[in-house]
């Protein structure tokens, strides 16, 4: 029998919606090439968190949506996306046991190389940017790593999400 309580699956989709939202919200150019990398951040929380609920295949459908979302070749976002969560899932269990700001020291890592594989990638596709200014969101996105984990982690006890 069921028990009438749910697992939170709406709350981890709800999030991830956010993230998208929040990586393809205008910006103006000078504070856009600092944009956090949300969707990666939010899919690294909840592979750290529930390595077993599928963050393979939110990688993937949350890429193809950024894709179609950005305009950008379909797959373009995808490679980076699931390599970066392969990645956090390969070292989850010792991210767990990591204090906050060594988890976004190993995060900035597993970002970096997550950005070089998107630059291999538009360089492919012809559209290689100038500078290296395109590594500015990993520094970002490692400082705000900590709020994003204690924001979810509120979510997560709040909701019940098991």
């Amino acid at each position: 029998m069921s028990s009438g309580r749910t697992n939170g699956s709406w709350v981890i989709w709800l999030t991830l919606v956010v993230a998208l939202l929040l990586s393809v919200a205008p910006m103006p150019y000078s504070t856009g090439l600092g944009r956090p990398l949300w969707l990666a951040m939010v899919i690294a929380y909840w592979a750290i968190a529930l390595p077993y609920r599928g963050a393979m295949a939110a990688a993937f459908v949350c890429s193809l949506i950024l894709d179609v979302l950005s305009g950008t070749l379909l797959g373009q976002n995808g490679l980076p996306l699931i390599l970066i969560t392969f990645l956090v899932l390969s070292l989850q269990q010792r991210l767990r046991m990591f204090p906050l700001m060594q988890q976004s020291l190993v995060l900035m890592v597993i970002l970096g190389i997550g950005q070089l594989v998107q630059l291999w990638l538009n360089t492919l596709t012809g559209n290689r940017p100038p500078t290296l200014l395109f590594l500015v969101p990993v520094p970002v996105s490692a400082l705000l790593w900590p709020w994003v984990v204690i924001a979810l982690q509120w979510m997560r006890r709040r909701f019940n999400v098991y």
